[in-house]
């Protein structure tokens, strides 16, 4: 079995009488690109700040690496760079110099080839010596970024790395962490842009209200909770035989919903027996975002 870069066991934690988090086992292996999804509120949060060392658990137990992430807090944290949600910056100093001090919380010293090469990645030259308050948000939170990774973690969080962020860095952000990626680093993404976990991650986990009540391949769960939709224009009354693979109706437009490419033959077939013309065609392939809405949807 591979190694796990994190290994969550049990976890639950409350906040007065909101439950966060109930009982949320977790095995993220080494080297994974993995999504952790779920609607505001569901404990995503939480989970990342109780891998981080940031908020104890009530009960069970988290590892980064092999590190228990209170017995042995220095290790675990030291294997973990975490992008928070918030834009939290020190105005005192430049983009240099607050990589250059995240550093030395490691005890890193002299490693300005590797904070260039983070700020080239996250086009952050032209502003390595601005001051941080003089930044944008979009900036500010490139900074977040490099700043989670001056220590070359082996084990890398995004959480919302891309809110309010401009689609040109996006796309470079992506890239940069696909390539870290691609050299063994582990990756754990949230995000609301669902489309960028489905392009990214292999693994998924969905969290509603504390529990996880979806874990599985990106590819599995696709081909498990979403099928195919086709949208025709027709002329002529839908047969009978397609009734009840029926989504929606607007006049002569139809939206239908297929369990898999094998039944598009199937469908065409029923059409032409009917004698209908398709002026209009369009296969919509599942998408993570209908799964997603399937599954808090079923779990209400």
């Amino acid at each position: 079995m591979t190694a796990a870069a994190i290994d969550v066991r049990d976890i639950a934690k409350r906040y007065g009488a909101l439950r966060a988090l109930d009982g949320v086992s977790l095995r993220i292996a080494e080297g994974e690109f993995f999504a952790l999804l779920g609607p505001n509120g569901a404990g995503k949060t939480t989970l990342i700040s109780i891998i981080a060392g940031l908020v104890r658990a009530d009960s069970g137990t988290a590892r980064v690496m092999g590190a228990d992430v209170i017995a042995d807090y220095r290790r675990a944290r030291r294997m973990l760079g975490v992008v928070p949600q918030e834009l939290v910056f020190d105005p005192f100093f430049t983009v240099r110099e607050t990589l250059r001090n995240q550093a030395g919380y490691y005890g890193i010293r002299g490693d300005d080839a590797w904070i260039d090469e983070v700020m080239h990645h996250l086009d952050l030259s032209a502003k390595a010596d601005v001051n941080m308050r003089a930044l944008s948000g979009g900036m500010k939170r490139r900074v977040l970024v490099a700043q989670a990774l001056v220590h070359k973690p082996p084990v890398i969080v995004l959480d919302e790395p891309t809110a309010g962020v401009d689609v040109e860095l996006r796309q470079g952000l992506w890239q940069f962490v696909r390539r870290l990626n691609r050299d063994g680093h582990t990756v754990v993404l949230t995000t609301h842009y669902l489309e960028e976990a489905e392009a990214l991650c292999t693994r998924i986990a969905m969290l509603k209200e504390g529990r996880v009540v979806a874990l599985d391949s990106t590819q599995n769960l696709l081909a498990t909770f979403s099928g195919l939709t086709v949208h025709l224009g027709l002329e002529g009354e839908l047969p009978a035989t397609l009734a009840s693979r029926v989504v929606s109706r607007d006049g002569s437009h139809v939206t239908l919903r297929l369990g898999d490419y094998g039944e598009l033959e199937q469908v065409l077939g029923d059409l032409r027996r009917a004698g209908l013309s398709i002026t209009e065609f369009e296969l919509q392939p599942p998408d993570l975002e209908e799964v997603f809405l399937r599954v808090m949807g079923r779990h209400a």
